[in-house]
């Protein structure tokens, strides 16, 4: 094989090798993390077969984490770190401090030297914002408490490690320097650090923006696409270069700043292929780096550094969230998301490496308790609801972490024939607002907190937990209510939902939002009454109006929308909404067609004679079906009755049907004919 062409075959490779086993690991229920990390040992160095490149992959693995960390400041602003900033900051310091004094206790029991020590304890004591942002969207935690609370966590850990990676050479180098010296060094990469903050947050605020709006409004899509990608990779490499920072740092503050663009979630939207794309060479890179053997043959201190990083850390988080009482569900997901290590502890390693403070076999060893960890991560997540349960099991365990954590009270015990609805987003929101102004019971089940506190304001009462992933449901009276609607976006936790609704209450109503077309069959079957998938409908809704707006008939309308809409749900069968849905839109295509005019009886022919007389509906095709006298309407119910005249009629039909009949009612023929 040609030199040139190896960073072409690794790169291929490795997205075959990874494609592989994500499918192997979602086969065998794992995360598909696993797959990709898998799939990079087989390409790497330490296993038979083809031999990738894994420092040119490394540099492409940085391409991930620029992107990653771009998305993680498009949707994270500095207003949601200031929200957090009681827990985040002194949580994330005093983490880094208690995390490095376990790693350095823990090489002091493997015999390694007090520099490899620190070297160890500052690797476990930073864990991997790409993997958090990961295993949390993919909990569904993201945009929780506790998501927010552990991304701004690490964000101050990212910042943290760009004063450890400029210090640990001043301090570890070869010359000795004086301390008056190493306070000058750290002066001046926190002045650059500030620096770089002040110019994005000044004058990037203002320009990016401003280029972004102007590129969307005149140049072609394609163009856009590549200035995303330049305003995220140049301010990385514009940090990294100018500015002596990280670049995932440089990254994420480009995101903060394009979030206060109109075009953000467009910026978002163009971002996410190369972001996903990156991130899954990132694992593979970290997989190509491990040595297998290596670990083999330190398998014990393997175990050990895996069981510091996961359950240590663990524990070390757990106990801040007693310390700054930031809640159960908060300090679980906190707990579960900093379980592990990755690209900084890497990056530290490295520098040890290159320091001469640890050995290849050390830093292997770093690498494999991060790929464990990594690993396992994801199987961490799983584990919040039974743990949540057990804690909750003994209250005075539980009032450790809820001490200051704002209380909801809990839904009155008599409460029946009430709506539960699950998620008070805006279309929750607006379903309970109907609900209640039409005086039904309704209780809100809400996972996120600040969302919580916005039903409780409204006067609705409020459940705060995941109906998903943990017995709140058993706390709604499903037994006693009326229905159950679920709001909340993904499908899989709307099944879950639905499933453990049917359980509690067989003859519960549920209706279900659904996203995909695929989820339909999975929902129905899990119990749901009813489905409504909110983009098909706005897509009835647009085609409806462009159709009247053309010049079609009503009736030609509903025929293309019954079949649209029958497409759309073809997997409710025959469901015996459906078939009411559709009879009901067919009436209602009749009616369209349809006009209601009122007539008033005059001077004529229709004076002193009944509808049965006058043969209204033979001769004219309308129908008339109310009557108006002395300010009174009153339902005809006999058409033997005799006409007066100031009598009004309501008629419908079409508009010739009930201008004809008005004609006759109204007598102009005959006023005319008699001179009147």
């Amino acid at each position: 094989m040609h030199g040139d062409t190896v960073l072409l075959m690794t790169f291929v490779l490795a997205l075959v090798a990874a494609f592989v086993g994500g499918l192997v690991a979602r086969m065998l229920r794992l995360p598909p993390i696993v797959g990709y990390l898998v799939g990079g040992l087989a390409v790497g160095p330490f296993t038979p077969g083809f031999i990738g490149d894994s420092d040119a992959m490394s540099q492409l693995a940085e391409i991930g984490v620029m992107f990653i960390m771009f998305g993680t400041g498009l949707h994270f602003s500095l207003k949601d770190l200031n929200e957090v900033k009681g827990v985040a900051v002194p949580g994330a310091i005093l983490q880094i401090l208690l995390g490095t004094a376990a790693g350095y206790a823990l090489a002091q029991a493997f015999g390694w030297s007090s520099e490899a020590g620190i070297m160890l304890g500052l690797s476990v004591s930073i864990a991997s914002t790409v993997v958090l942002i990961k295993n949390l969207t993919d909990a569904g935690l993201y945009q929780t408490e506790g998501g927010r609370i552990a991304t701004g966590w690490l964000i101050v850990e990212d910042l943290a490690t760009v004063v450890i990676l400029v210090v640990l050479p001043v301090i570890f180098g070869a010359q000795e320097i004086a301390p008056a010296e190493l306070a000058s060094e750290i002066g001046i990469a926190l002045a650059k650090t500030a620096a770089f903050v002040v110019l994005m947050l000044v004058v990037g605020s203002k320009f990016l923006p401003w280029l972004l709006a102007r590129i969307a409004t005149f140049c072609p899509r394609e163009l856009f696409q590549l200035a995303v990608i330049v305003i995220a990779l140049g301010t990385a490499m514009l940090a990294a270069v100018i500015f002596d920072l990280s670049v995932a740092l440089g990254a994420f503050l480009a995101g903060v700043v394009v979030s206060s663009s109109k075009l953000s979630h467009r910026v978002a939207a163009e971002a996410i292929p190369f972001q996903d794309l990156f991130s899954i060479i990132f694992f593979a890179s970290v997989g190509m780096m491990v040595n297998p053997q290596t670990l083999i043959n330190n398998l014990p201190q393997l175990i050990a550094l895996v069981l510091l990083i996961m359950v240590g850390k663990w524990l070390i988080n757990m106990a801040l969230g007693v310390l700054f009482s930031a809640g159960l569900k908060t300090s679980l997901t906190v707990g579960a998301g900093l379980s592990q290590i990755g690209e900084f502890s890497f990056i530290i390693g490295q520098v040890g490496m290159a320091l001469g403070i640890l050995t290849s076999e050390q830093y292997s060893l770093i690498l494999g308790g991060a790929v464990v960890s990594i690993a396992l991560n994801s199987f961490v997540f799983k584990l919040e609801a039974p743990l949540e349960r057990a804690v909750r099991s003994v209250p005075a365990l539980a009032h450790l972490f809820e001490r200051h954590v704002r209380q909801f009270d809990a839904p009155d015990e008599g409460l029946g024939d009430h709506v539960v609805i699950i998620g008070y987003g805006q279309s929750g929101a607006n379903v309970a607002e109907v609900l209640s102004d039409l005086e039904v019971p309704v209780l809100v089940v809400e996972r996120d907190l600040l969302t919580a506190e916005e039903a409780d304001e409204a006067g609705i009462p409020v459940l705060v937990g995941d109906a998903a992933n943990s017995e709140i449901l058993s706390h709604a009276h499903l037994d006693r209510a009326r229905g159950l609607v679920i709001t909340i976006g993904a499908d899989s936790s709307a099944i879950k939902i639905a499933q453990a609704a049917r359980q509690e209450n067989p003859k519960l109503s549920v209706s279900a939002r659904v996203g995909s077309e695929d989820a339909i069959g999975a929902l129905v079957e899990a119990g749901a009454s009813e489905v409504v998938r909110p983009e098909l409908e706005a897509g009835i809704e647009l085609l409806r109006h462009t159709l009247l707006d053309l010049g079609f008939k009503p009736r030609q309308i509903q025929g293309y929308i019954d079949d649209l809409r029958e497409s759309g749900y073809e997997a409710l069968d025959e469901n015996a909404r459906a078939k009411r849905t559709r009879a009901f839109e067919r009436m209602m295509t009749t009616l369209s067609e349809v006009e209601m005019r009122w007539a008033v009886v005059g001077e004529g022919p229709a004076v002193g004679k009944t509808l049965a007389e006058l043969n209204l509906r033979v001769c004219t095709g309308a129908q008339a079906v109310v009557a108006r006298r002395d300010g009174e309407i009153y339902p005809i119910v006999d058409a033997n009755a005799p006409l007066q005249i100031g009598d009004t009629l309501g008629l419908i039909g079409t508009a010739d049907q009930t201008a004809a009949a008005e004609e006759l009612l109204e007598g102009r023929g005959y006023a005319a004919a008699h001179g009147a």
